[in-house]
């Protein structure tokens, strides 16, 4: 235990965000760490309020004593005008999940990549990133393709519904990432592009309990790949298990889910959590059905 007078008062600004597990994880880990540290979070579902509003929220916060605040859906590009300081990161991505207030100044990072990238680091190290396809460049997907350049993927394909968008983020990124090859095309282009890859990062709604399925036929992976998911609810998709079985190492979303909790925590606190608890703790959560 570190032990510490000062307390943290931390809101999570969203839309259908009272279910987020990310409060509990936070609570938790500072009571180990031995913190007063309250977290809570504003849905903006039921407050009828809409994500323009996050200005506002965050000046109401600011001055009742908030420390900081995390931002999701559909915030995270709208924050951006409200901040006094973006990281390098958060700006060079376009969004930002995490603000600090500090003598009264937002300050804006983002933890959605850095959480993918410790995830991918941790869950499955020495990672082929020669050549990898991300299904999904929506939401978490631009983030996680952000992570997997910076990781050092030297062929990224962004497959998406929308070729449009998923050209775009290709042209985005190609801007920042000049020295790697980044291409887009739609989810038809799997059967060419996949089975020469060395890994495949699933990051599309399909696979979540509202969303059953697979996204993805498994008869175009190897044993040799591996394969990371974003969804999270549930752990174990049907993606997750497919690949397993057919011998690919395998990333499920929690581990992202975590990592950006971690990477918040820190920058928050100052104090590095302990992730493996925090991994622990959200499994935990989930077993429980939260």
């Amino acid at each position: 235990m570190s032990g510490t007078e000062e307390s943290f008062i931390v809101g999570l600004i969203g839309e259908g965000i009272t279910a987020s597990l990310t409060p509990p994880m936070h609570e938790r880990e500072a009571d180990h760490q031995g913190l007063r540290y309250i977290y809570r979070p504003i849905d903006l579902t039921q407050l009828g309020r809409p994500g323009t509003d996050v200005g506002a929220l965050l000046r109401a916060g600011r001055d009742l004593g908030f420390n900081a605040f995390n931002v999701t859906h559909p915030c995270k590009q709208l924050v951006l005008a409200e901040l006094d300081v973006v990281s390098d990161d958060a700006e060079r991505l376009g969004a930002v999940n995490t603000v600090l207030i500090r003598d009264g100044r937002f300050i804006g990072h983002n933890t959605d990549f850095s959480g993918f990238g410790g995830a991918l680091a941790g869950g499955l190290p020495d990672a082929a990133l020669a050549s990898v396809v991300q299904l999904g460049v929506g939401g978490a997907g631009a983030a996680v393709a952000y992570a997997l350049l910076k990781a050092g993927t030297g062929e990224l394909t962004l497959l998406d519904l929308d070729p449009d968008r998923a050209a775009e983020r290709a042209a985005a990124l190609s801007g920042l990432f000049p020295d790697q090859r980044i291409s887009a095309g739609t989810p038809a282009d799997l059967p060419a592009v996949l089975p020469g890859a060395d890994g495949l990062v699933h990051a599309t709604p399909v696979g979540m309990h509202s969303h059953p399925g697979l996204a993805v036929d498994l008869d175009l992976l190897n044993s040799s790949q591996w394969v990371a998911d974003v969804v999270y609810r549930p752990v174990e998709t049907e993606l997750i298990r497919g690949a397993q079985a057919r011998g690919c190492r395998v990333l499920d979303g929690g581990r992202m889910a975590v990592g950006q909790a971690v990477d918040a925590f820190e920058l928050i606190t100052g104090i590095r959590p302990d992730a493996a608890r925090m991994l622990a703790h959200f499994h935990e959560l989930i077993s429980q059905g939260r």
